[in-house]
C-alpha cells in the first residue's frame, strides 16, 4: 500500500534515534534516496509479502501483528517516534528469503520515512561494514546453532526411543524363547507318557474316551475364568486333596496347573469315570502335560503378539510407509507415541486416556505430530519425576482429546511441580530450558510450536499451577493440501 508523498527534512529525520549519530551529508543522502509518506488508518504491508521497503515512523501510531493459526495476533502497538519495521534484513541479500515477517497497520494518520530495501542494504554495507559482518555472523551463527542442536535433540530422542523399544521388545522375546524351550520338554514328556498309556491293556473305546477328554480339556484352557488369589488358593487345596486321594504323585505341583486351566473336582470326577483306576495317575499326568503345552502355546502367542504390536506401533510412530500429509486419527498417533515411550514413562506414572472418539480425522503431517506428542509427554514425565511432582516421583499423565470451537483439542495434563510464573512467557523460546545442563537443549517446545503453528496452522497454549500443568494443542479440522515442495519444519 502506498501513502501520500511528503517533503523529507534531513533535520527532522536526524532527530530520530536511529539516525541521530549520522553526519549532515548522510542525512541528505537518506532524504535523496528515500521518501516521507503519509499513511491513512489501515494496512501498510502484509506478512509474507516481498519485503521491498524499510519503514521508520516519524509520527503517529503503529500496530505490528503476526499470523497465528489463521488469526492476526497483535505483537506491538506504539506511538514512539523512530520505531522501525519492514525489510530489516535486506543487507543479508539473497541468502535469506526477503519477506515481511509481520503485518503493519496504522490507527491514525501516520508519517513514515521509507527507504527502498536495496538502497537500505547498500547504505548499511557502505556505512557500517563491520556492523553488517557482526549481524551476519549473529544471524547465520544462531541459525546454524539452532539447526545443529535441533538435530542433536532429535538424535537424543531417537536414541531414547530405540533404547525403550529394545527394552520393550526384549521382555516378550525372552518370554517366547523360554516358553518354547519349556514346551519342547513338555512335549517330550507327553510322548513318553503316551507310550506308557499305549502299552497298558486299554480297549479302543477307552483310548478314544481318553483322547476325547484331552480335547475337551484343551478347550477348557482357552475358556479358563480369571480367579482371585484367594479363590485360586482354595481351589488348589481342593484339587490337591482329590489328586492325593486318587494316588497321584506330585499332586501339589499338578493342582496349580489344573486351576490355571479352569479345571475343578467335577471335571476330575469325569476323568476318573472314563479310565480304569490303575492307570488314572498316568492319565492325570498326561492331561497335565496337555494343559501345560496349551498354556505355553498361549504364552508364546501372547509374547509374539506383543512383539507384533510393538513393531506396528514403531511403524505407526515413524510413518515410514504413509503419505507425509493425510487425514489421520490422532488417537492412533497418541497411542503409538505412548507405547513407544512406555519404558521412559515407567510404572510409577499412571497414564489416563480421556479420548473423545467422536472427533473426526484431521489433515496433518502425522510423523511431525508424533514429534510434538513426544516432546510434550517427555516434558510432563520429567516434571513429575525429576521435579519431584506432587507424589515425589510418582504422578498421573492425562491425555485428553475433544472438540473446541471447530478445532481438535489435544491436551497433556501432568501432576508435576508446575512452571514458575516468571518463566511462562519464555517456555516456547529457542534454547530456553529448565532442565539441568546437558539434559535439555531448549528446542523441544520451540520445534513443537513451529510444527503446530507454522506447519498445521493451529495453536498451542499452556496453563500451569503446582500439581496441574496443561499443554494444549489445537488443530484445524479442515485445511487445504500443501504444495509438494513445502519444506518440513525440522529441516528449516
Amino acid at each position: 500500500m502506498s501513502g501520500q508523498l511528503m517533503p523529507c527534512s534531513p533535520k527532522e529525520i536526524g532527530a530520530l534515534f536511529l539516525f541521530e549519530k549520522l553526519e549532515p551529508e548522510q542525512l541528505g543522502r537518506l532524504c535523496a534516496a528515500g521518501r516521507v509518506e503519509l499513511f491513512q488508518p489501515g494496512p501498510v504491508y502484509t506478512e509474507g509479502d516481498p519485503a521491498t521497503c524499510f519503514y521508520v515512523m516519524v509520527e503517529g501510531t503503529v500496530v505490528l501483528s503476526r499470523q497465528v493459526g489463521g488469526d492476526d495476533v497483535e505483537v506491538t502497538r506504539t506511538s514512539q517516534s523512530g520505531v522501525y519495521a519492514g525489510a530489516m534484513q535486506a543487507y543479508l541479500g539473497d541468502r535469506v528469503r526477503q519477506a515481511y515477517n509481520n503485518s503493519m497497520r496504522v490507527t491514525e494518520p501516520t508519517r513514515f520515512f521509507v527507504l527502498p530495501a536495496d538502497t537500505f542494504a547498500d547504505i548499511m554495507r557502505e556505512w557500517f561494514p563491520m556492523a553488517v559482518h557482526l549481524l551476519e555472523g549473529l544471524f547465520f551463527g544462531s541459525k546454524n546453532t539452532q539447526a545443529a542442536i535441533g538435530q542433536r535433540e532429535r538424535l537424543l530422542a531417537l536414541g531414547s526411543l530405540s533404547a525403550g523399544l529394545t527394552h520393550e521388545l526384549n521382555n516378550p522375546a525372552a518370554a517366547a524363547v523360554r516358553a518354547t524351550s519349556t514346551l519342547r520338554e513338555r512335549v517330550a514328556k507327553m510322548r513318553h507318557k503316551l507310550a506308557i498309556i499305549a502299552g497298558s491293556p486299554f480297549s479302543r473305546e477307552q483310548l478314544a474316551g481318553l483322547i476325547e477328554i484331552q480335547e475337551r480339556t484343551a478347550e477348557r484352557v482357552a475358556k479358563a475364568p480369571a480367579l482371585s488369589p484367594l479363590e485360586a488358593s482354595d481351589r488348589e487345596d481342593t484339587l490337591t486333596d482329590w489328586l492325593e486321594d486318587h494316588g497321584c504323585d506330585n499332586a501339589w505341583q499338578i493342582a496349580p496347573t489344573f486351576v490355571q486351566a479352569g479345571l475343578d473336582v467335577d471335571w476330575l470326577d469325569q476323568v476318573a469315570v472314563a479310565v480304569d483306576e490303575e492307570i488314572l495317575p498316568n492319565s492325570i499326568g498326561w492331561l497335565n502335560y496337555t494343559i501345560e503345552t496349551e498354556l505355553l502355546m498361549n504364552e508364546i502367542e501372547d509374547s509374539t503378539t506383543r512383539i507384533s504390536n510393538l513393531v506396528d506401533a514403531a511403524k505407526q510412530y515413524s510413518q515410514l510407509d504413509r503419505a507425509p500429509y493425510r487425514e489421520v486419527d490422532v488417537h492412533e498417533l497418541l497411542d503409538s507415541t505412548l507405547l513407544m515411550l512406555s519404558a521412559k514413562i515407567g510404572q510409577d506414572i499412571r497414564v489416563v486416556k480421556e479420548y473423545d472418539r467422536t472427533v473426526p480425522p484431521v489433515p496433518a503431517y502425522p510423523a511431525e505430530l508424533n514429534q510434538v506428542w513426544t516432546n510434550l509427554i517427555d516434558n510432563a514425565v520429567c516434571a513429575m519425576r525429576d521435579g519431584g511432582g506432587a507424589g515425589g516421583g510418582h504422578g498421573t499423565l492425562t491425555v485428553r482429546t475433544a472438540l473446541d470451537h471447530e478445532q481438535l483439542l489435544v491436551e497433556f495434563r501432568d501432576t508435576g511441580t508446575g512452571i514458575a510464573p516468571e518463566i511462562k512467557n519464555r517456555i516456547f523460546d529457542p534454547f530456553f530450558t529448565t532442565k539441568p545442563v546437558g539434559q535439555g537443549t531448549g528446542l523441544g517446545l520451540d520445534i513443537s510450536w513451529r510444527i503446530v503453528v507454522n506447519k498445521h496452522h493451529g495453536s498451542m497454549r499452556m496453563e500451569s499451577e503446582p500439581g496441574d500443568t496443561r499443554f494444549q494443542v489445537l488443530l484445524p479440522l479442515t485445511a487445504e493440501a500443501p504444495e509438494e515442495s513445502e519444506t518440513p519444519v525440522e529441516a528449516v
